[in-house]
């Protein structure tokens, strides 16, 4: 795969959205309304949801009574989650590398692996610099990534999907620093070579995130391992969730 931004041409394709639309929504449902009851946040609280994709979890949150502000460097997305705007609920096309609304936000969210996609280290440090710059002092971000040693033991490393009509064969691997997936798409409607995309995302520990948030100002609070926010676990969690707070 070229060194290119994949995720720009990738996340704006109809076959992501194809790929990814079964995602278990009623699970995400469930962790964002555990999440909210343990933060406690008082309703009519500024939101911002960074990496909303189509918007359903900011459209979750604006319905649990927040003000809400969806950001994604997706124009598909954003146009789709536009449908659904309300006096509570904006979205805006937007790269999270860039600076967004100084001290603004009470509470920020980058939910489901949103987050590792860039080449540098340098851009993933911009991207949590624009989101501490964005939460007022005291504000509260809350990161929901994967666990690196969980995710190197249970990795599946290949199977076929077919969704109407068209054809997904996904291998993934590893290597020190990333985990990639490739996904090689045959649409039967569509007689063109096929189309190939490779993700990559890269293997943050927790004393990764602990470091790029101290250097913004931003102190790890609690650490969870799972959406029903159990307690976190190196080797067994499958999820890392991080809560930390601006100073």
């Amino acid at each position: 795969m070229p060194d290119k931004a994949w995720y720009k041409d990738w996340f704006n394709s109809h076959y992501y959205h194809l790929l990814y639309q079964h995602r278990d929504e009623e699970e995400a449902l469930r962790f964002i309304q555990t999440l909210i009851k343990y933060l406690n946040p008082p309703i009519g609280s500024t939101m911002v949801d960074v990496a909303c994709g189509k918007g359903r979890h900011s459209k979750a949150l604006a319905e649990m009574g927040f003000d809400v502000t969806g950001i994604d460097l997706s124009a598909a997305s954003i146009e789709e989650a536009k449908l659904d705007e309300m006096d509570t609920l904006h979205f805006y096309q937007h790269d999270m590398r860039l600076p967004f609304r100084i001290n603004y936000f009470q509470y920020a969210f980058n939910f489901f692996t949103s987050f590792g996609y860039f080449k540098t280290r340098r851009e993933h440090d911009n991207a949590i610099r624009t989101i501490a710059q964005s939460l007022q002092p005291g504000g509260i971000f809350v990161i929901d990534y994967l666990n690196v040693h969980y995710s190197e033991d249970k990795l599946e490393k290949s199977f076929t999907t077919a969704i109407e009509g068209v054809t997904f064969h996904i291998s993934k691997w590893h290597d020190e620093e990333h985990f990639f997936k490739q996904i090689q798409i045959t649409d039967e409607a569509n007689k063109a070579p096929k189309h190939l995309y490779t993700e990559r995302v890269a293997k943050f520990s927790l004393g990764d995130f602990t470091d790029m948030l101290a250097y913004q100002d931003m102190q790890v609070q609690e650490v969870f391992g799972d959406y029903q926010l159990g307690r976190y676990d190196v080797r067994k969690s499958p999820r890392m969730i991080i809560i930390a707070k601006k100073k």
